[in-house]
């Protein structure tokens, strides 16, 4: 609170600081993110609910061609990554964010107006290419608006409002599960379309500082105008080492949607109402443990670190969850449950880790070209990580679990050694 001169010349008590909520965050601008956050992914949650069962009941897709659909989408958003962060720092995050956005917005509308397989398939594509692109924009974006020892807290923040979001708006999806109509899942997926057009509105009036008032002390001069030259993330040996770390550190998310589910059902005695019961112990705790894991990642070598931790938790989580096999029901249950907790644990780590690093390599002047190789690599590892987990890992047993469980802890204690090779290589040159 600021007061005038001539208040401040008599002395008074000093009135007690108005107390803000512990839910809410104390920057203005990550409120003002919170809330696109939140309004979005309630949107993504309902839609996320109700998709399969519209395109397959309503849009009379075959499982066989939803899969074969939504792979090329998938590799659509891969590919859309990169050229999306080189535009935002060519012509400005925002304007290319809000375009990204309204586009996704679009293409989700249009999946009611599909009349065949291609369209679908090309709908799919559009709308996975600009949200992925989007998502790499959103995260150059946080570079911009907050500081540079914010971001990574800010980020933690929007991601446990992303997990409120998503509940209620599965939530909210549930109810037109239990109508299971037409009519109800084009509700949801329109819902889903104006909550995308909204959220490129609010992104339109969201204030974006000079990049003065964001600049790295260490950088001097203004910011030249970028060349047309090669993405120099694409060029960052170091850096796309450490993408590549993080994309197999993300397998994790394929194992608790897809691996823990698949071996809950068919390879352990475990209640099926085990597979609810861990996306709920996975929910709470990065709720609860994310924003406090990105304390102590603010420079590279401890974000290195968090990230070694994350590997080994990640590994001890896959070890435990195959132990399942064989238990008998009531224990194999809890045995799951203990494992997703330590998937949840190492997962807070690694997310935080992995921000700390995305941002930090990248210097100040090209953060869109290298959150869209970051992101980029990010989606590989959501693209191919559902066929790893359920061919390799599901399909070879406890020895799968085993391999999966190496395979982490190897990629987070080797970001230690690529972290140190990318600090050698001095400052990232201007974009």
């Amino acid at each position: 609170m600021t007061t005038s001169p001539a208040a401040s010349a008599a002395p008074s008590p000093t009135p007690p600081a108005p107390r803000t909520s512990r839910l809410l965050h104390p920057d203005p601008t990550v409120r003002r993110l919170a809330r696109i956050t939140l309004l979005n992914t309630v949107g993504s949650g309902l839609s996320f609910s109700v998709g399969v069962l519209f395109f397959t009941r309503c849009l009379g897709l075959s499982a066989a061609q939803l899969g074969l659909g939504l792979t090329a989408a998938g590799l659509c958003g891969v590919v859309a990554s990169v050229p999306a962060g080189r535009a935002a720092d060519r012509c400005g995050t925002k304007p290319i964010l809000v375009a990204l956005t309204a586009l996704t917005g679009l293409g989700t509308a249009g999946y009611t107006a599909v009349g065949g397989y291609p369209a679908f398939v090309a709908v799919a594509c559009l709308v996975a290419a600009a949200d992925r692109g989007s998502a790499a924009v959103r995260n150059a974006l946080y570079a911009e608006v907050l500081p540079a020892d914010k971001r990574v807290a800010g980020r933690a923040y929007l991601r446990v409002v992303t997990n409120v979001g998503m509940c209620l708006g599965t939530g909210v999806g549930a109810i037109a599960l239990q109508i299971d109509s037409r009519t109800g899942y084009l509700t949801a997926i329109l819902a889903d379309a104006a909550s995308y057009l909204l959220v490129a509105a609010m992104y339109l009036r969201l204030p974006v500082p000079g990049a003065a008032s964001r600049k790295d002390p260490a950088d001097h001069g203004p910011r030249p105008r970028p060349a047309r030259e090669r993405n120099p993330a694409l060029r960052d040996g170091p850096f796309l080492l450490v993408t590549a770390l993080s994309s197999v550190l993300a397998l994790q998310f394929a194992m608790l949607e897809v691996g823990v589910p698949l071996w809950i059902v068919q390879r352990t005695d475990a209640p099926r109402i085990t597979v609810a019961a861990t996306l709920v112990v996975n929910t709470v705790l990065v709720i609860a443990f994310q924003v406090r894991a990105t304390r102590g990642t603010e420079h590279p070598a401890a974000a290195a670190r968090a990230c070694g931790r994350a590997g080994l938790l990640l590994a001890a989580s896959c070890l435990v969850i195959a132990l399942a096999h064989g238990a008998p029901a009531s224990i194999a249950a809890m045995v799951v449950l203990v494992g997703v907790a330590l998937q949840a644990i190492g997962e807070v780590l690694g997310q935080a880790g992995a921000w700390a690093l995305s941002y930090d390599l990248a210097g100040e002047r090209a953060h869109g070209a290298y959150q869209g190789v970051f992101n980029a690599g990010s989606a590989a590892a959501l693209m191919i990580g559902p066929a790893v987990v359920s061919t390799a890992v599901i399909g070879h047993g406890l020895i799968g679990w085993a391999v999966l469980g190496a395979l982490l802890a190897g990629a987070g204690l080797a970001m230690g050694p690529a972290v140190r090779w990318a600090r050698r290589r001095g400052p990232v040159a201007p974009a």
